[in-house]
């Protein structure tokens, strides 16, 4: 809106400045006004250029800041995961957790099928097949996080002195079922600092599927049972192709 109300009023002040020179410049001055009008051009120029490049530069900046503040958030993610599986729910303890990583060790389970003869009265006796699950042994934690910087993954990347937020809560998935949940989240504003306040404030408003929805990038829910981030997918491109 603001790039179309420029070339708007550039285009009426071309208009007025012509009128005035034809009716009011005498003619061995018209050449004085013709400089003016060419800077003038020149100058227009350059801000509608600016206005049109600016939000293209804005959205490849916002991108390169996001993505290692996405990447810190998979790693909380991935320790909040792991120390479930341990503990049977999530911390708030951000030094606990990064110690959690340092110490822990996760079960190595093995299921089999066995089979057992069951009596079932009368001289019957039939074979019942039985899953049995035994730990067979036990592995680090720290394996999960080989070449990630799970020690500083609470500090917001780009943005000095500043920590992820970090919440964990229940839900009552069904009756009489509750689930653990946690919610850890930074401010996309932090992030963005530096950049055109507009364009940013756009930015946080922003509810299109291919944005980060709202004024957070966040990972996991307080509200349901997910452990998803709120980033959309083509920020996951980079772990699919390692994957493969």
């Amino acid at each position: 809106m603001s790039l179309l109300l420029m070339i708007l009023g550039a285009a009426i002040a071309s208009v007025l400045v012509a009128i005035l020179i034809v009716k009011f410049l005498p003619l061995k001055l018209r050449w004085m006004a013709s400089v003016l009008l060419l800077i003038l051009a020149i100058f227009l120029g350059y801000q509608i250029y600016n206005g049109i490049m600016e939000p293209i530069k804005f959205a490849k900046v916002k991108v390169e800041r996001y993505k290692p503040v996405i990447k810190s958030l998979k790693i909380i993610r991935d320790a909040q995961m792991k120390y479930y599986e341990v503990n049977g729910n999530y911390t708030k303890d951000k030094e606990a957790l990064i110690k959690f990583v340092d110490t822990a060790q996760l079960a190595i389970t093995e299921t089999k099928t066995i089979v057992e003869k069951v009596n079932r009265g009368g001289g019957i006796i039939i074979d019942v097949e039985k899953r049995v699950t035994d730990t067979i042994g036990y592995e680090p934690v720290l394996n999960y996080f080989e070449n990630k910087d799970y020690k500083n993954m609470w500090d917001v990347p780009g943005v000095a002195g500043k920590q992820f937020e970090v919440e964990v809560g229940t839900v009552e998935k069904v009756a009489g079922l509750v689930v653990p949940t946690f919610y850890v989240k930074t401010s996309k504003k932090d992030i963005l600092d530096g950049l055109s306040p507009s364009l940013v404030k756009q930015e946080l408003e922003a509810i299109e599927a291919d944005q980060i929805k709202g004024e957070f990038v966040s990972v996991g829910s307080l509200d349901e049972v997910s452990t998803g981030g709120n980033w959309p997918p083509s920020y996951d491109k980079g772990d699919a192709v390692k994957k493969d």
